[in-house]
């Protein structure tokens, strides 16, 4: 499973990717993180609002920072 964290790199970016991390291994799966900051693939991604989550092909968040237990819900 790839988990793809789209923004700057902001503190809110990093909290969204800490997020990610921290429900994937409470659900016990294999994925990887991937960090886009290049606006040109945020905007190629379909991405208008920043922090976004996508996994695999599926955005899952935009513009807002979820909690683990959101992640961990959407991703079960």
């Amino acid at each position: 499973m790839k988990l793809s964290i789209y923004g700057s790199g902001c503190a809110k970016c990093q909290t969204l990717a800490k997020n990610a991390e921290a429900a994937g291994q409470a659900l016990g799966l294999e994925y990887e993180i991937e960090k886009v900051t290049d606006m040109n693939q945020i905007i190629d991604a379909g991405i208008m609002r920043t922090p976004a989550l996508m996994v695999d092909d599926d955005i899952l968040v935009e513009g807002k920072v979820a909690t683990p237990d959101e992640i961990r819900l959407m991703l079960s």
